[in-house]
């Protein structure tokens, strides 16, 4: 199950947030394909927005092929957008877990260790630094 997180100082409109978060979710196999997704009246009570937003996102998601929705049942996942690097047993999710664990250990904060990432992030990759910064959730 996703749980989903709207960051109103973004910019960024919330469906696009949802969106973006199921997508997510899809690339790092956390929703698989059958999996059922919260109502919008759930998503809304979650995330404090209108259903009416949740549904915007859940019809943007059936444009795009990656959910059906179900007259009466819900909406569900019709596709992944997993890889084998992205996927949860990955060498390289599971070495970045447990990265993430020690980092942890050692007393890093969640801001701590997303400063961290995005520094070397924008090193791996200069294309991406001119992306808005990860806001770490909680």
């Amino acid at each position: 199950m996703v749980v989903f997180r709207i960051e109103r100082r973004s910019g960024l409109p919330a469906y696009l947030q949802i969106v973006h978060q199921v997508e997510q979710a899809l690339r790092m196999g956390a929703l698989v394909e059958g999996d059922k997704l919260p109502t919008a009246a759930q998503v809304a009570a979650a995330t404090k927005v209108n259903p009416n937003t949740t549904l915007k996102a859940y019809r943007e998601l059936e444009r795009s092929g990656l959910v059906e929705v179900r007259q009466g049942a819900g909406s569900f996942i019709t596709r992944t957008l997993a890889t084998p690097q992205t996927a949860p047993e990955s060498p390289l999710r599971t070495r970045l877990g447990a990265w993430m664990l020690e980092a942890r250990e050692q007393g890093l904060t969640a801001r701590e260790v997303t400063t961290l990432f995005d520094a070397a992030l924008g090193e791996a990759f200069p294309e991406t630094s001119s992306l808005p910064a990860h806001t770490p959730a909680g």
